[in-house]
């Protein structure tokens, strides 16, 4: 896919004749900006567009921010046109004045992102702007307005639709397995031998989400475990001496790790619908499979249980599978929603909290963030939809009655 599209692009170049005008261009960037907004002619916009991007790749981070406060300043909405057209509008609704309205509320700095995307290659460097974006702009209120203007625009360059499913094996390309490695966020890769023994043996897959024009960029991806039973602890799923299990013996799918891995797509969710789609597929090949589960970390554990002052202690299984079940039912952010991010992710999915695991994950991060503990979120596919809305209207969660035992008998004995 990469060799076409830079085909395709030298093509372009060539037969619009741009290669001769991609000399570096002085100008201040506003310059750049304003003549790519008043292009008309198609070669005269890409021109703009590439030295655009040329001289963004060349700043350091100060003068990116200061083309960051351009585009939220000087590509901003006009609030005296927008007022004025919302007065037209509700005056004499019709189409020409809806028509000047939308025109109104849409920030010029829109426009102007659409017109860069027009430069072969360019959504990957966007999506890298906005990951510079995030990093430097979060204390200026200004800036996170713009960054809005990048949500908006990636969610539907980014929606379920354009998003190709791919299985990732010890097969896959080189390229590609590096990233596994890189991006992996929940259990490290430590070697290529560790990599082979998550995508190699029959009971392993990995499955990536890809965009058309990133085909060499995992977006999100998420190892699965063929088992027997449902696992309670990761050493053991990710075990050197493991023996592999026959595919036709195994009746759950684990998904024990799920990993974002473009920093600039932050907020535009791909998980949902790459864990359903997962687990649906799996079910079409493997009908003996029954139990879609994940293994989760519970990484604000340990943070929430120094923030109430309780004593832990990890070696005390029973004790630990407690409070993590009250910590998962009952501690809640300032907006009612779980104040744990990975069950938020899984319970705003549908999934259901089915089992808590002491002494599931020994190592030095497990034991930091969670004091060793991990949990089950099952996925029963005939009931996503109904946890799913009540937990978006109700803040209803889903969870068996073994974990609500464990979270109201710690709550009776700690009173």
């Amino acid at each position: 896919m990469t060799l076409l599209a830079d085909l395709l692009s030298t093509v372009f170049e060539r037969r619009h004749g741009l290669a001769p005008l991609l000399r570096r261009d002085s100008r201040p960037i506003q310059e750049l900006t304003a003549e790519l907004m008043s292009a008309s002619a198609e070669t005269e916009g890409l021109t703009a567009a590439r030295q655009i991007l040329q001289r963004y790749e060349a700043m350091d981070d100060d003068t990116r921010l200061v083309f960051f406060r351009h585009l939220a300043s000087d590509m901003n909405i006009e609030p005296a046109a927008l007022r004025a057209a919302l007065d037209a509008y509700e005056h004499d609704p019709s189409g020409r004045t809806y028509r000047a309205f939308m025109a109104a509320a849409e920030p010029r700095r829109q426009e102007l992102l659409r017109r860069l995307n027009q430069v072969p290659g360019a959504t990957g460097r966007l999506v890298q702007m906005r990951a510079d974006l995030l990093r430097l702009g979060r204390d200026e209120p200004e800036l996170q307005a713009l960054d809005q203007d990048f949500r908006f625009l990636f969610r539907s360059w980014f929606n379920r639709g354009f998003l190709v499913l791919r299985p990732i094996s010890w097969e896959s390309p080189a390229h590609i397995l590096e990233k596994i490695i890189a991006y992996e966020a929940v259990h490290a890769i430590d070697s290529w031998d560790d990599l082979r023994r998550r995508l190699a043996p029959a009971d392993r897959r990995c499955f990536a989400f890809f965009h058309p024009a990133m085909p060499d960029e995992p977006l999100i991806f998420v190892e699965v475990a063929l088992t027997r039973g449902i696992p309670g602890s990761i050493q053991g799923l990710l075990s050197e001496d493991r023996a592999p299990l026959d595919i036709a013996a195994a009746d759950s799918a684990v998904f024990y790790s799920i990993s974002n891995c473009q920093p600039g797509l932050a907020g535009i969710s791909f998980g949902n619908s790459l864990i359903k789609q997962v687990a649906s597929d799996l079910a079409a090949e493997l009908p003996g499979l029954k139990t879609f589960v994940t293994l989760s970390p519970i990484p604000g554990l340990v943070r929430w249980l120094e923030a109430q002052g309780i004593a832990y202690d990890p070696a005390d299984r029973k004790a630990m599978q407690a409070l993590a079940a009250r910590y998962l039912l009952h501690a809640k952010r300032d907006d009612g929603t779980p104040r744990d991010p990975v069950a938020r992710f899984h319970l705003s999915n549908g999934a259901r909290v089915q089992a808590v695991h002491a002494g599931a994950d020994t190592s030095r991060n497990g034991m930091a963030q969670s004091g060793g503990t991990m949990v089950n979120y099952l996925y029963d596919l005939s009931r996503v939809t109904q946890n799913h809305e009540r937990f978006a209207t109700r803040g209803e969660i889903a969870a068996s009655q073994p974990v609500r035992s464990l979270a109201n008998t710690r709550e009776k004995s700690s009173a």
